[in-house]
């Protein structure tokens, strides 16, 4: 059995899980499509970057991370059933965007999160170092958020299905209430809260662009992050707040309740009484570490190769 990725070269987090399968996976893995007896692909737009002609002889296994149905117009619904008449089997990262796809397909979906490489993602004992590192005093209060915040053209425009608009009114609630507050930043297009914060006189520092180095230590400066996301797959950052052992809240999407404990999952109309549990959620992400997380996928693609 051997197995295809398409190339993403995105700059995207599945660019990642893409060097990692190769490097992790090289006895199952085939660069050549044509010797391939799988086609992954990871990314599910990608797909038009494929020969038809090696979908219709491969079996296809194709990626979906989630869908906003807010943004899946009749152009979105198009494509999606042009590739759908390929796919052999779906990959849903979590049971929302299974009951997702359900509403577009009736092919099979398998469920299984994205692995973690716990070699990036660790915890730091030492925080107090950290802080002074990157420009922070120990008895600074900072909330975390690591994902973009803006679309458009104009680069102001919320991306409403991440949320910003909820971070900034629960950073805004906590300003009021937590003395030395100060927001910790990441990626790109963070343009929509930045703005906010600079018109409400919100502390923040902004790390634009950071390896994964730079990224588990900014994890591990945080006293808390937040997730307000309305859509998601995972996301990723539950995965490396876990691992991290940062405190954490987030909202009720993709993931999030698999691995955060109840009192750590939060609406717009109770996020003042959501609490981190940083140990649950450390004991939860575990099952998904190296090598257990990758090899929980070459169990899938063998029982479909079989099947």
């Amino acid at each position: 059995m051997k197995i295809y990725l398409n190339k993403i070269n995105e700059d995207w987090v599945v660019d990642q899980f893409v060097k990692e399968w190769n490097n992790f996976k090289p006895d199952i893995t085939t660069y050549d499509i044509k010797d391939s007896d799988i086609i992954w692909l990871i990314a599910p737009w990608t797909w038009t970057n494929v020969n038809t002609k090696m979908l219709k002889k491969k079996m296809v296994f194709c990626t979906v991370h989630h869908i906003d149905f807010k943004k899946f117009n009749k152009k979105e619904e198009k494509n999606f059933y042009k590739r759908d008449k390929f796919v052999d089997c779906y990959h849903a990262i979590s049971e929302k965007t299974q009951q997702q796809l359900e509403k577009l397909t009736d092919k099979k979906i398998i469920v299984a999160p994205f692995w973690l490489n716990q070699n990036n993602f660790f915890h730091i004992k030492d925080s107090t170092s950290l802080k002074k590192k990157y420009g922070f005093r120990n008895e600074d209060f900072l909330i975390g958020s690591y994902q973009r915040d803006t679309e458009g053209a104009d680069l102001v425009s919320p991306k409403l299905s991440k949320g910003p608009d909820r971070f900034l009114e629960i950073v805004l609630f906590y300003n009021r209430t937590i003395k030395n507050m100060t927001v910790v930043l990441t990626g790109r297009r963070r343009n929509y809260l930045i703005n906010k914060f600079e018109e409400f006189n919100i502390n923040y520092k902004y790390f634009e662009m950071v390896d994964y180095k730079e990224l588990n230590e900014l994890y591990n400066i945080l006293d808390l992050y937040i997730v307000s996301s309305r859509v998601e797959g995972g996301p990723r950052a539950v995965f490396e707040c876990a691992i991290t052992k940062t405190p954490i809240i987030s909202t009720d999407v993709g993931y999030s309740s698999k691995i955060l404990h109840t009192q750590s999952i939060f609406d717009m109309k109770n996020f003042e009484a959501a609490k981190p549990s940083v140990d649950f959620a450390y004991n939860n992400v575990i099952q998904y570490t190296l090598p257990l997380g990758m090899d929980r996928f070459e169990n899938i693609f063998t029982k479909i190769y079989e099947n």
